[in-house]
């Protein structure tokens, strides 16, 4: 019974101190979940009003020239793909390996961002373009930036028929969803499919074409940017609620170990009495 008493107390510091870090790891996911999302909320503005002014352009031009609009074709799809440097996230990674199994071809060209999975896609069979693993935590415009010009660059001369983003789309703190974005070619649409701000008068200087090569690639590398940030923030959210769930089923389980010892410390109690007693009546 001595032996088992000790090995539950050995559980329950051990658990205690699991708690601890999940709980510590718990809230500086929250804290860069916080910081994250006003980061994603200030940039979405900038990002949102861009898209509008390139939608405006292909819709009021319906007969643009322009290497960067066109209708989808067949060919590789360059894409950027987005996951984290750590684990103990969740099923972000998971999800999103899961969903690059599920859209990608395996021979396409693939920049993976984020040193957790390269060794899966790896595994994989993925096309991976970067030799090395590319840090989500540390990545900066400028890197995203070289990256997505050589994909631009690459749907220009016809080496990939579009470009697109694998990420994790922040819903809200407890909802994270694996998405496929296309970035070029850009939609071609009719001004039938947009708002009522198209009836006001829009003139183009120089001409559209010259702008539309111009500000698509601007427009390109700013989602980019925009999604990695968006994809880091599902990342901490992913994260807090791991560590919270981690936390809890914690403090569960060393509220049972304490029942258990409890039970094992009463019953060697009640032993002992009993041989006392039972030594007293055999004088």
């Amino acid at each position: 019974m001595a032996q088992s008493k000790q090995a539950l107390r050995s559980r329950i510091k051990s658990v205690r101190s699991t708690r601890k870090i999940t709980k510590a790891m718990e809230m500086i996911a929250n804290a860069k979940l916080f910081k994250q999302r006003n980061l994603v909320e200030a940039n979405r503005i900038y990002t949102d009003r861009l898209q509008e002014s390139v939608n405006e352009i292909v819709a009021r031009n319906p007969g643009v020239q322009s290497s960067l609009v066109r209708p989808k074709q067949e060919g590789q799809a360059y894409t950027m793909v987005f996951c984290s440097d750590l684990g103990l996230c969740g099923g972000y990674n998971a999800n999103i390996l899961k969903e690059a199994r599920t859209l990608l071809k395996k021979d396409d060209p693939v920049v993976l961002v984020g040193t957790s999975m390269y060794s899966s896609f790896r595994n994989e069979g993925f096309r991976l373009l970067n030799e090395e693993p590319i840090s989500s935590d540390h990545l900066s415009y400028d890197e995203i930036k070289e990256y997505m010009d050589r994909g631009i660059q690459g749907f220009r001369d016809g080496e990939y028929a579009s470009v697109q983003l694998l990420f994790t789309r922040f819903i809200n703190t407890m909802t994270f969803k694996p998405e496929l974005l296309q970035l070029l070619p850009c939609e071609m649409i009719t001004p039938e499919q947009t708002d009522d701000r198209l009836e006001a008068e829009t003139m183009f200087e120089p001409d559209a074409e010259t702008i539309l090569e111009e500000v698509v690639p601007m427009m390109v590398k700013t989602v980019a940017y925009a999604k990695w940030m968006e994809a880091t923030t599902s990342e901490q959210g992913s994260r807090r609620v791991a560590m919270k769930t981690a936390t809890d089923n914690a403090d569960e389980l060393s509220e049972e170990l304490m029942l258990e010892y409890n039970k094992a410390r009463q019953a060697a109690i009640t032993q002992e009495i009993t041989e006392i007693v039972s030594g007293s009546n055999a004088v």
